[in-house]
């Protein structure tokens, strides 16, 4: 079941310029466990030309959102709430005949593994020449045709042969490359990128990204990069928002979450990276305990568990009983004062990442 209400529960930065805008998203899964809330109250918005990068760790909700952009969850077993809208399209009660329009067109999406993102019966050039076909109408001879331009364009070596080449004869960085020449090969304005550099050695990683910057530069295209590095956010992105358990609890440009951050969950990722420049005994600050399940949610702030602060929160049992809202633009969801996260950060984390 897909419902939309117009109920925003969770305050939302006020973008009219906003290519696609998401509004106080909830998606819920029914198990034989009990109802997963993956995604619980979300918003944010997304510009032609910017990319967003969002990240947190596994089971945060980064990849359900993104899927639920495009539709692309079993409405048997779903329910979403909350509006979504892509260049003023309303997408969550959007028909599938609807959203087929959208999905490689307007918006497109590059998987986390592309062998298995990829079909292995059909070669490579057919599968990229398929969307071409089927939204611009093209012919079999011109799609190939575009096929094979997009494969030159992000840097495969002889495209015209290896167009015909099947996924499994590909390595995992041109795959990935073959992912990214599909996702673009109908201009789409949204590129969504679900941990594209996963698994790739860190010179391939580097030409992916280059690519998709450069990418970006020539259509304009909006990015929304899903990843777990903060390294390669702070090369990506220009806009950043942090999400924990579902919910966002920190959003800002990158400079500011990334130089200036103020949730105890973003200090803690940022605390628990490792330094080059460290002595190799020197021990990692992971966060401490694991993230909760989403089958029964902590109630009030959902960190509160796994935070060392909370106790510097003025009111007995507020991070326990009250849940912060994340304000619009650059804001953290979380109960301490503006005063007491620029000590903290100043005197207790920064020193640590210096």
């Amino acid at each position: 079941m897909t419902t939309l209400t117009k109920d925003a529960g969770t305050p939302a930065p006020a973008d009219a310029g906003a290519f696609l805008s998401v509004r106080d998203l909830h998606v819920s899964f029914r198990t034989e466990d009990g109802v997963v809330r993956a995604v619980d109250g979300l918003s944010f918005d997304v510009e032609r030309g910017r990319t967003l990068g969002i990240v947190g760790e596994s089971g945060s909700g980064k990849s359900v959102t993104n899927l639920t952009v495009l539709g692309l969850h079993n409405p048997q077993f779903t329910t979403v709430e909350g509006e979504i809208l892509l260049d003023g399209q309303e997408l969550i009660t959007a028909r599938e005949s609807e959203l087929e329009k959208v999905r490689g067109n307007k918006a497109a999406m590059i998987f986390q593994d592309p062998l298995t993102a990829l079909s292995p019966y059909y070669t490579v050039g057919r599968q990229i020449a398929e969307p071409f076909m089927k939204h611009r109408g093209a012919s079999k001879r011109a799609a190939w045709d575009r096929a094979v331009e997009m494969l030159a364009k992000v840097g495969i070596p002889n495209p015209k042969e290896r167009a015909k080449d099947y996924p499994h004869q590909f390595s995992g960085g041109m795959r990935q490359r073959a992912m990214i020449a599909m996702a673009l090969v109908c201009d789409p304005d949204l590129l969504i990128a679900d941990e594209p550099t996963t698994a790739l050695d860190v010179t391939v990683q580097a030409q992916i990204l280059d690519l998709l910057k450069d990418l970006q530069q020539e259509f304009g295209t909006g990015i929304i990069f899903i990843t777990h590095d903060l390294g390669v956010i702070a090369d990506m992105a220009d806009d950043i928002m942090v999400m924990y358990a579902g919910s966002a609890v920190e959003r800002g440009t990158t400079d500011e979450v990334l130089r200036a951050p103020q949730h105890p969950y973003t200090w803690g990722l940022l605390n628990s990276m490792p330094r080059l420049d460290s002595d190799l005994d020197t021990p990692l600050h992971p966060i401490p305990g694991a993230p909760p399940s989403l089958l029964t949610p902590p109630s009030g702030c959902r960190f509160h568990p796994r935070c060392t602060f909370q106790d510097r929160v003025t009111g007995a049992g507020r991070c326990v009983g009250e849940r912060p809202l994340l304000a619009p633009d650059r804001a953290s969801a979380c109960h301490l004062t503006a005063d007491q996260k620029r000590t903290i950060f100043l005197e207790e984390i920064k020193p640590r990442l210096a």
